[in-house]
């Protein structure tokens, strides 16, 4: 038990091997011993394999029967479309070429279809490849109908798995150590203790980035993201890139106080800002059975009014660069609370969507500040229709090789040409050197299951009663190995499983294996050729061109977003939402993503470590939402009655170098070019900063101005960022 629990934490494994283990004997001995049909015996069989070792959907008991529904659907409709497509070559390997396609790219729409893609591609690859009349075609139904029923009522009534959210525990720890290191920081600050010596607090803050860690691990330990299109798994995506955003700022900058009269309305400010994220912690783990957050934001929201109110009515001393150097808390205090405020409303998003009725479950009514799953897919979909996307590069690939598969199959006139495309299917990789490996390691663990299958054949003599004794076993060896083995075991497993269940079908003893072995390696060979034909770079290049992309488009964005603030300070320039900046920086977002999946996943060395590449996610998704803060920051304000194209263009001028060093940081990882050296700190420049926004500090009463104090804190973002941008220069430096 210590043993599988250190390969299989959660038994998660173990649970569907279990299950396959007793139901797939059951529907095949009913479909073959019962009713006596071999097609529905084959189909029930392989159904069962599928739909319960292929696939372990997630969330509630509902939300596990909703998902198993529809993929039991949707493989009848793919019965049904292989079946008919079977009959003539040309229309099986154009409709394989579509079909599978479709499958393989759903799967950017939500992690259930990503996950449910193997089973799929099963319960279509079977039909197209085994030709029988459309007479025929009930019984493959009805055996794969069988199956789906057994299936169901495994995962409901055998070993039930618990309700698995694998984000929300970690997102509410990490969130609720954020707000007890605020509150402590605050506390410090209050009774003049300083930071840097307080033990307590350093504590914290460790507990505080261990869970973060976790989150993040969390986050990336599969190969798509961890959530689908249910309401609830959306804002628990957004909510994984928040924390990771508010972890930053307050590694940023520490809350040291300052001089001036705004630090008790600062302390307000991050006080209330900690009892929200507290809070929200709270309702975020009781399922949404506790109140809402309304009277927690009412009161951060008025807190940020205050303090700008006290920032705003104070004096404006005659030396402006002091009191500039004075709204850092402020602003430290202003990012934090709307970092905190997203965070909130997602949580309340997505509590508010589990406490929908079923009635507005089935027609698909929204909590209001999220879009409908239509306009989420229809932006999946165009983020990923991009000839960078990996996600399409290798529903592409696979596409064209499962079909040069079955075109081969039916052109080589092999006995089983179902194993042609499955030998195809299981050994394809992003790249041609690791499928290589994958198709050696399938070749030799078939060989090895060749040899053990044979030796049970010969040992059980012809006696089928031996054979139904084992059928069990071998299924259980053949789910759990993959897992808690290796792959290379896992198809031993599987061609052992396999001669066992053909030669109760239709005894031939161990002519089976070795057809099996000859129709594997020509589906490796397939593999082999897509991969060294079709984008043979990998998973390593493909990741760097989504760092490119990335970078490109969020410093677009965060220059955009720059451009839009300084003209809603300046009567004489027109103001425009960066709305297509945005759009564009999301959807680079979403390939980068999956871009670093697919590095996460592939085998071999790596130039680029995990921790390098980890920290250039972070410093993207990082600067995306400053960009966000500085347009909330503006969206707000009206337009000025005054002419500040001064301060617009000093601003202007110290942004653009910074989302130009992003840009050319992006084209260092994606094209291989010279990395741009660090962004030296510009003492000129902020001193030119502050002696063009000098006059803009103030009113005619002297007191400072709601507009001015904005201009300030949009360039303390900027140097933010330029802050940010040392830390990637250090992770291009480690790469030279």
């Amino acid at each position: 038990m210590r043993w599988l629990r250190d390969r299989d934490p959660d038994f998660n494994t173990v649970r569907r091997a279990a299950r396959a283990a007793v139901v797939m004997p059951a529907v095949f001995a009913f479909a073959d011993l019962v009713v006596g049909n071999a097609g529905m015996s084959m189909f029930a069989s392989f159904g069962s394999f599928a739909m319960l070792l292929y696939v372990d959907f997630g969330g509630s008991a509902r939300d596990r029967l909703t998902a198993q529904f529809w993929l039991i659907l949707a493989g009848s409709v793919l019965i049904v479309v292989g079946t008919l497509a079977s009959h003539a070559v040309v229309t099986a390997v154009l409709t394989t070429v579509a079909v599978v396609f479709l499958i393989l790219f759903s799967g950017v729409v939500s992690s259930v279809l990503a996950g449910a893609s193997t089973a799929l591609l099963v319960s279509y690859v079977l039909p197209v490849t085994i030709q029988v009349p459309l007479s025929a075609l009930d019984d493959r139904l009805y055996g794969w109908w069988l199956a789906g029923a057994a299936s169901m009522a495994a995962i409901t009534l055998l070993w039930p798995a618990p309700v698995r959210d694998p984000l929300r525990p970690k997102i509410t720890r990490a969130l609720t150590l954020l707000a007890e290191r605020i509150r402590l920081e605050v506390a410090c600050v209050s009774g003049g203790l300083p930071l840097s010596e307080n033990p307590p607090l350093r504590a914290l803050a460790e507990q505080g980035d261990e869970a973060v860690r976790d989150l993040k691990d969390t986050f990336w330990s599969t190969p798509y993201r961890p959530a689908g299109l249910t309401t609830t798994g959306r804002a628990e995506v957004r909510l994984a890139g928040q924390v990771t955003w508010l972890h930053s700022l307050l590694e940023r900058e520490p809350f040291e106080g300052g001089p001036g009269p705004v630090d008790p309305a600062v302390c307000e400010v991050e006080t209330a800002a900690a009892q929200v994220l507290e809070r929200a912690a709270v309702l975020l783990d009781s399922d949404g059975r506790t109140d809402r957050l309304d009277g927690e934001t009412r009161r951060l929201h008025h807190a940020r009014q205050a303090m700008e109110h006290e920032v705003t009515a104070a004096r404006v001393p005659g030396d402006a660069a002091a009191f500039v150097a004075s709204l850092e808390p402020s602003f430290r205090a202003q990012e934090i609370s709307f970092a905190i405020s997203e965070i909130a409303g997602n949580i309340e998003i997505a509590v508010a969507a589990e406490a929908r009725s079923w009635r507005d479950r089935l027609l698909g009514h929204q909590p209001a500040g999220l879009p409908t799953r239509l306009t989420s897919a229809r932006a999946r979909v165009t983020a990923h229709a991009d000839r960078h996307s990996v996600w399409l590069r290798n529903s592409i690939r696979g596409a064209i090789a499962l079909s040069i598969s079955v075109l081969v199959a039916n052109l080589l006139g092999v006995e089983h040409s179902f194993w042609v495309v499955l030998g195809a299917m299981v050994v394809l990789r992003s790249n041609a050197v690791t499928t290589g490996q994958s198709a050696l390691r399938a070749l030799a663990g078939t060989t090895i299951g060749f040899g053990i299958g044979a030796f049970v054949l010969w040992a059980v003599h012809g006696h089928t009663i031996f054979l139904w004794i084992l059928l069990p076993i071998a299924i259980l060896i053949a789910g759990l190995a993959p897992t808690v083995i290796t792959f290379m075991a896992g198809q031993a497993g599987f061609t052992v499983l396999l001669l066992i269940l053909y030669e109760i079908i239709a005894p031939a003893g161990w002519r089976t294996g070795l057809i099996r072995l000859e129709d594997i390696a020509v589906g490796c060979l397939v593999s082999l050729l897509a991969g060294a034909l079709f984008w043979p770079r990998g998973a390593r290049a493909a990741l760097g061109r989504a760092f490119d992309e990335a970078f490109t488009a969020i410093a677009r964005y965060f220059r955009g977003a720059v451009d839009f603030g300084v003209t809603r300070c300046d009567l004489t320039t027109p103001s425009a939402y960066p709305a297509d900046g945005r759009a564009q920086a999301l959807a680079a977002m979403q390939r980068l993503d999956d871009a670093f999946r697919g590095y996460l996943a592939e085998r071999g060395t790596k130039r680029l470590h995990m921790s390098e590449a980890s920290r250039l996610v972070n410093s993207a998704t990082v600067l995306q939402y400053s960009a966000e803060a500085i347009v909330d920051l503006w969206n707000g304000e009206g337009m000025s009655d005054r002419d500040r194209e001064a301060a617009r263009m000093e601003i202007s001028t110290v942004a653009d170098p910074v989302a130009t060093w992003f840009e050319r940081a992006g084209e260092s990882l994606g094209r291989e070019g010279p990395a741009p050296e660090p962004l030296p700190y510009d003492q000129a420049a902020e001193a030119r900063l502050i002696a063009v926004v000098s006059r803009d500090l103030s009113d005619g009463d002297g007191r400072a101005t709601a507009t001015g104090v904005r201009i300030v804190w949009t360039a303390h973002h900027v140097d933010a960022a330029r802050r940010l941008a040392d830390g990637v220069a250090e992770v291009l430096a480690e790469l030279r």
